[in-house]
């Protein structure tokens, strides 16, 4: 397999940094319109879904303000096939836009595999399975090692794996990481079991009790989750869940709830006073502290 790590040409392409890239990898021809009708869709694209909110939200942005960015395609036959940008293709079907900025690229399919890659590996919302079942199918289909994929993508090789072994699971748990019921956390702390029976099992437990992923390990390990934390009351204000005994209101218990569905991880509200309080995130490792960070930064 050809070593090249891919370069900075998709960042000066899409105008933004994306990140383990080196100048000049990438060639394109001058901005050019063309017809939405016109494009096909990627077949190498690891997201299967797309947020309709945010692609609506999107479609608003670019009927006021004109694409900023254009998309980038290729030619197969005598119609353009996508290589990076679908968001913003299906923001401008959705917004009734006729024709949209794009570059014409000349790459094989192997490197318009690799670029899909790269492009959604930097959007936190794409999820460890869709990561995961597009490196699979890139070595399935090319060939090569998860140290020689991890490498063109500037990515540590352990990440290559750990991704990797997720299609290990069930594919109950698989979906369940798909639609952020359990974070990647939770996932690779249920690998720990040795079939797919107790996998299930230990699922269907983390999802009733909502358990931490700490808590996941531990009941991995040991058959019983450690006990949930307590924390002191210091501030006598404080109305949140404590040692001592205090409720939190419905209101406050929905948004945690919302907030741990939206960052696949614990969070806790405390609630000090009616104008002042703290909202505490919970991360286990390097990537879910990146995967959380990503998402609060949009």
């Amino acid at each position: 397999m050809n070593k090249r790590r891919l370069g900075r040409g998709l960042e000066s392409l899409l105008g933004r940094d994306e990140g383990g890239f080196e100048a000049g990898s990438v060639e394109a021809t001058d901005l050019t319109l063309v017809a939405v009708d016109r494009i096909d869709p990627n077949p190498y694209q690891p997201r299967r879904q797309f947020d309709p909110a945010e692609i609506a939200t999107l479609a608003d942005s670019i009927r006021q303000h004109g694409m900023l960015q254009p998309v980038l395609v290729r030619m197969v036959n005598d119609r353009y096939q996508l290589v990076a940008g679908e968001r913003r293709l299906r923001a401008s079907i959705e917004a009734q836009i006729h024709e949209i900025p794009a570059r014409i690229m000349e790459l094989d399919d192997q490197r318009v595999s690799e670029l899909a890659m790269v492009e959604n590996l930097q959007r936190e919302d794409l999820n460890a399975v869709e990561k995961a079942v597009a490196f699979r199918d890139y070595l399935n289909h090319y060939g090569g090692t998860q140290e020689e994929l991890a490498g063109r993508l500037g990515l540590d090789r352990s990440t290559v794996s750990n991704l990797i072994r997720l299609l290990d699971l069930p594919e109950q748990i698989q979906d369940a990481v798909r639609n952020k019921k359990i974070s990647q956390g939770h996932a690779r702390a249920l690998l720990g079991l040795p079939d797919a029976d107790q996998q299930v099992g230990a699922f269907q437990r983390v999802i009733k009790e909502n358990l931490s992923v700490r808590q996941t390990e531990a009941l991995v390990a040991t058959g019983e989750p450690t006990p949930a934390r307590t924390r002191i009351r210091k501030d006598p204000g404080e109305q949140g869940v404590t040692s001592g005994g205090g409720k939190k209101t419905p209101h406050v218990l929905e948004l945690e709830k919302h907030l741990h569905t939206r960052f696949g991880t614990p969070v806790l509200i405390r609630v000090k006073s009616r104008d002042r309080g703290q909202i505490v995130i919970d991360f286990n490792s390097q990537e879910e502290f990146e995967r959380v960070t990503g998402l609060i930064k949009g």
